[in-house]
């Protein structure tokens, strides 16, 4: 029997170690938890679902110490301690990683991994480095994560910060780690990777609460879920092996239908033609001899394992980072994309995979992210319009169905899967003919993934070209016409969506030609 497929322990004869009981939290007047329950018993693994803004994150962080509880209580081992700081919350042994990631970007990965837990040194008021990095060294290894503990965070990709994240919390664990949404950056590689250190987390009475929106890893490594509604706790029970209707049911309070839905496939004449694009990326990785193209009404999927190049090769055809060598024709017409402007003026967008840092302007409104990319339209006179920059947040507000008090509301404020539906409205605001997604889904929740297919779907139904990255293959699968796979900065295949699989794919990611 697979690993993944292990049956698991019994969680009925476990003690309780944390319940939370009738948790309310508001924020300015506007409730966010309205009662929430949730109990997780010692060495057990309990999944925690719920749409966004369903208020996952929030119990979560009152259980870490992060947020103050206005009324409710919280049982650990029989006992109610206080919880008011993240001090009091690692006194117990809980620690948590974050759907955001917590790091110091300027520090090393060392240096994060024993932030605030620094050994200390020989002399007073000292912190040992070589003991730090060794201790460092062998977590990693003893975790298997290819990272260099002399690296500084500020260098790694999203997916090698998130393993720096999970690293730090393994380290401290002693009764109880929160995941929250942890493989939303990691390729199927590293989520079994994940899932590994999870199970040995468990073998050695270590419980998990495993915050995602992805039904299948519930299936792989849960034993207990419990889901969130609009603060309120609406189900509690075994993890179902295959069938999910129930939770998905209980999630958004109806039946999700045709969740990769049909689309009308009749592809026109190419739109993207990238021919022997080369180069070395900030990163590290070389781009090598990249060729393929993408027609209007296609979706054309862009899979491979964390640091095979996907998102490198995005942005250098959209000119984040410039390849050395190579051709981009749009539209029969060659272009130099030597920048971004360059690229939004030639009809293109980018969905970046990490919208907090380069997608959204966070302490600007809704409104204003939204209009970001084509101020010139809301220019009247000279000046900005700002009843039409209103009307227009309005619009894509309800056609996306944006969860948002006012226009006005700053973008940071909103929930992760309601940032992207900003991110994804400014460009639509744009009208770009070429629409670049990188990992479009990640930290969105069932409901709004459903709709963004939907869009996607219309927008190639209507002609636009489409180039998707994503680390999940199922979305692959159920959304591209044809799939480019990326290994070590090349392309090592290309298959056609409706001819391949899920093992095909991952054997090209792996073994290439």
């Amino acid at each position: 029997m697979a690993e993944s497929e292990a049956p698991r322990v019994g969680t009925e004869s476990r003690p309780p170690l944390a319940e939370l009981r009738g948790i309310h939290k508001s924020y300015g007047g506007v409730p966010v938890l309205k009662g929430a329950h949730l109990a997780v018993g010692t060495g057990e693994i309990h999944g925690l679902v719920g749409e966004n803004g369903a208020g996952k994150s929030t119990l979560v962080k009152i259980l870490a110490g992060e947020v103050l509880r206005d009324a409710g209580e919280i049982c650990w081992l029989g006992q109610f301690p206080p919880l008011g700081s993240r001090a009091d919350a690692e006194r117990l042994g809980i620690t948590m990683i974050h759907q955001e990631l917590n790091l110091a970007p300027q520090l090393t990965v060392a240096e994060n991994i024993f932030l605030g837990h620094e050994p200390a040194g020989r002399a007073p008021r000292t912190i040992d480095r070589r003991r730090e990095v060794w201790e460092a060294r062998r977590s990693l290894e003893r975790l298997e994560f290819d990272l260099d503990p002399h690296t500084p965070v500020r260098r790694l990709s999203p997916a090698q910060k998130q393993l720096v994240e999970i690293a730090r919390a393994v380290v401290r664990a002693t009764r109880l780690v929160i995941m929250d949404e942890p493989t939303s950056s990691l390729s199927a590689k590293e989520v079994e990777e994940l899932f590994r250190v999870v199970r040995q987390l468990q073998a050695r009475g270590t419980a998990v609460i495993f915050v995602t929106h992805r039904m299948d890893e519930l299936a792989l490594i849960s034993d207990r879920v419990t889901v969130l509604r609009d603060g309120e706790t609406v189900h509690e029970g075994p993890t179902p092996g295959r069938d999910f209707g129930e939770l998905i049911r209980a999630m958004v309070g109806r039946e999700l239908k045709d969740f990769y839905p049909a689309r009308a496939r009749h592809p026109g004449k190419v739109v993207l033609e990238v021919e022997g694009l080369c180069g070395c990326c900030p990163r590290g990785l070389n781009l090598d001899d990249i060729r393929f193209s993408v027609r209007g009404g296609e979706i054309v999927g862009l899979a491979g394992l964390i640091g095979a190049g996907r998102t490198e090769l995005v942005e250098a055809v959209f000119g984040a980072s410039p390849a050395e060598r190579g051709r981009i024709v749009i539209e029969g017409k060659e272009v130099a994309i030597r920048s971004p402007q360059d690229a939004i003026r030639n009809g293109m967008a980018l969905i970046t995979e990490d919208r907090k840092r380069t997608g959204l302007a966070l302490n600007l409104s809704v409104a204003q992210n939204i209009t970001l990319a084509n101020l010139e339209a809301m220019v009247r006179n000279g000046h900005l319009d700002l009843g039409k920059e209103e009307k227009v947040a309005r619009d894509f507000i309800d056609r996306l169905r944006i969860r948002v008090h006012s226009a006005a509301q700053k973008a940071s404020r909103l929930s992760g899967g309601n940032q992207q539906k900003v991110v994804l409205a400014k460009w639509l605001f744009r009208h770009a003919r070429l629409f670049i997604f990188d990992e479009p889904t990640r930290g969105i929740d069932v409901g709004a993934k459903s709709e963004i297919y939907r869009l996607m779907n219309q927008l190639a139904e209507s002609g636009a070209a489409i180039l998707m990255v994503s680390s999940e293959l199922p979305e692959i699968l159920g959304m591209t016409d044809r799939v480019l796979v990326m290994r070590s900065g090349r392309i090592a295949k290309e298959l056609v969506t409706a001819e391949t699989t899920q093992e095909e794919i991952i054997r090209y990611a792996t073994l290439g030609q």
